[in-house]
């Protein structure tokens, strides 16, 4: 069966296309900056915290990481209601990515604090400072160079994953474009133009947190590990 293709109305809703990509940066940005301070505490927590912050940590992670990311979204969103909590699809869409990049980012930056010597640690302590100027000063910075590719690549997945929260209409790319496309009926064109829009954003997403690991650990890339 013949099958002719027509771009044209898809375009015509470009500016629908823009707001829904930019507040799906927006909410990727947000969610990066609240989720890595989740993520450090989380960090801190099970690798220099107290034996109670080390299993609320523990239990954290194990629960976020083991369930599933779209029936943490509908918690937020359909279940925090019943106890008197109402969120806008934006702001649970932004809570549960947060909430979940922080379980993630937690073990990845575990990992890259215990990838420090410990003789770094041990002069810290020797010098006088206290544990956690410490991990803030001595243990975390070269643990984030260390651990920065894998980062990137979480990071890369929330903004890809950011499509989820078109569940609960988060007025996102994904759910622009369920909008346009049962209104045009035009399937293969408003997912092929969107798949397209997700390619470049990823691509310059990556692009801008090369640039800026360039400008924060210098240019000599991201196979730089201290000595042990």
């Amino acid at each position: 069966m013949d099958q002719s293709f027509s771009f044209t109305s898809v375009f015509a809703a470009y500016d629908q296309l823009l707001l829904g990509a930019g507040l799906t940066m927006r909410l990727t940005l947000a969610s990066v900056a609240l989720g890595m301070i989740v993520a450090i505490v989380g960090a801190w927590a099970k690798t220099s915290g107290p034996a109670w912050a080390r299993r609320l940590a523990t239990g954290y992670v194990e629960v976020i990481r083991n369930t599933p990311f779209l029936l943490q979204l509908y918690f937020f969103f359909f279940g925090l209601p019943s106890v008197g909590v109402r969120l806008t699809p934006n702001d649970a869409a932004l809570l549960t990515m947060v909430v979940n990049l922080g379980a993630y980012a937690t073990e990845i930056v575990r990992a890259g604090v215990e990838a420090i010597p410990h003789g770094q640690t041990e002069a810290a302590r020797a010098l006088g400072l206290r544990p956690l100027q410490v991990f803030r000063l001595v243990v975390l910075p070269p643990a984030l160079r260390i651990i920065y590719p894998p980062l990137v690549g979480q990071f890369t997945m929330v903004l890809l994953g950011s499509s989820v929260v078109s569940a609960i209409s988060a007025n996102e790319l994904a759910s622009v474009a369920n909008s346009i496309q049962s209104l045009t009926f035009r399937t293969f064109e408003t997912y092929f133009v969107v798949t397209f829009m997700y390619l470049l954003m990823a691509l310059a997403f990556r692009g801008a947190l090369g640039l800026l690991y360039s400008l924060t650990f210098g240019r000599s890339g991201y196979d730089r590990t201290p000595a042990r």
